[in-house]
């Protein structure tokens, strides 16, 4: 077997009933445009399915794949995709036989990588034992309740521990096999793949998942009304005292109910409504870098800065790049 990523390379991509054909296609499209220098494949991507046939897909039409498990017995990359079930809460924490008697059958030393909740079928075949996942995070906290044995995070886009590798979701799917050809054939071949993808050719693996984190409706907590000050008022400095006066409760009690009714701390809270003041800016306006701290109530650049890589993992600009194209505006000006 070529696992240094050759031409001989053997990408096999293990699908199952309900599956989501945009995640099989990712694997093809990608490392199916990965040539070198002289215009050769580098990869040989298959299709395989536990029971050859006709396949069921979440939409509404079918794949026929003629190629049986036996293929993964020569796979150098093992990708499983999502299906219909890794949704379904009854499914979750449980695989039929044919797809742990076809897993069974990667050869020892392969890499091992699943799309979106494709990880529970990792984590059920006993792959991930140990070792550090991620999956879309809505899926996060029962796969957690399912596999306490393994690492979760959330808060990233994909992982890669030792040879086994999961993403976040569809789209972050698209990264994990750009790091993938990235690993075998550095960033020229990668950013050349990317290139003709249309994507961007680099979001690093801990980089956020780009997550909508909803405010709590305040008529549903007792905190509400101080909510609603401290959103109005984000662009100047907030106190505790302050927040409390208008919840018409006492510092100490104010703080325990707001715990308890957010999750975090006051000014945890504030910072976390701040910095998505500061992304809905990134992304809607052209509004240089120290204009948004200061409209998001960090007060200068470098505190945005701080807060947003704290929060996200990549700096405004490149927050910016990603959502709004590399087209540079007064924000794109100067340092991260």
């Amino acid at each position: 077997m070529a696992r240094d990523g050759g031409a001989g390379h053997r990408v096999v991509v293990l699908v199952r009933p309900g599956l989501l054909p945009m995640e099989l296609g990712i694997v093809h499209r990608l490392f199916g445009q990965a040539v070198s220098a002289s215009g050769q494949p580098l990869y040989e991507v298959v299709t395989c399915t536990p029971k050859p046939g006709v396949v069921p897909t979440d939409t509404d039409f079918t794949l026929n794949v003629a190629v049986g498990p036996e293929a993964l017995e020569c796979a150098d990359t093992v990708v499983v995709p999502a299906a219909q079930e890794d949704y379904e809460p009854q499914e979750r924490g449980r695989i039929g036989a044919d797809v742990a008697e076809a897993l069974a059958r990667v050869p020892e030393g392969a890499r091992v990588a699943s799309i979106c909740t494709g990880s529970f079928v990792l984590a059920a075949a006993g792959l991930l034992a140990g070792r550090r996942a991620t999956t879309h995070w809505r899926s996060c906290e029962e796969f957690r309740r399912l596999y306490p044995e393994i690492e979760v995070d959330p808060d990233v886009l994909y992982t890669d521990d030792r040879g086994v590798l999961t993403s976040a979701g569809v789209a972050s799917g698209i990264d994990l096999c750009l790091h993938m050809i990235r690993a075998d054939h550095g960033a020229e071949v990668a950013n050349t793949v990317a290139r003709g993808t249309v994507v961007p050719p680099h979001r690093e693996g801990g980089q956020a998942q780009y997550v909508e984190r909803p405010v709590t409706p305040p008529e549903q907590c007792s905190t509400g009304p101080a909510w609603e000050f401290a959103l109005a008022n984000l662009h100047r400095p907030l106190k505790l005292g302050e927040l409390a006066v208008h919840a018409s409760m006492s510092v100490r009690t104010f703080n325990r109910r707001f715990r308890q009714e957010a999750g975090l701390t006051p000014m945890q809270w504030i910072t976390q409504q701040r910095v998505n003041r500061a992304r809905q800016l990134l992304e809607g306006t052209d509004l240089p870098v120290d204009r948004i701290a200061a409209d998001s109530g960090f007060g200068t650049g470098t505190a945005l800065r701080q807060h947003f890589h704290a929060a996200l993992g990549v700096s405004p600009r490149a927050y910016r790049r990603t959502f709004r194209g590399a087209a540079g505006g007064p924000a794109d000006v100067g340092s991260d």
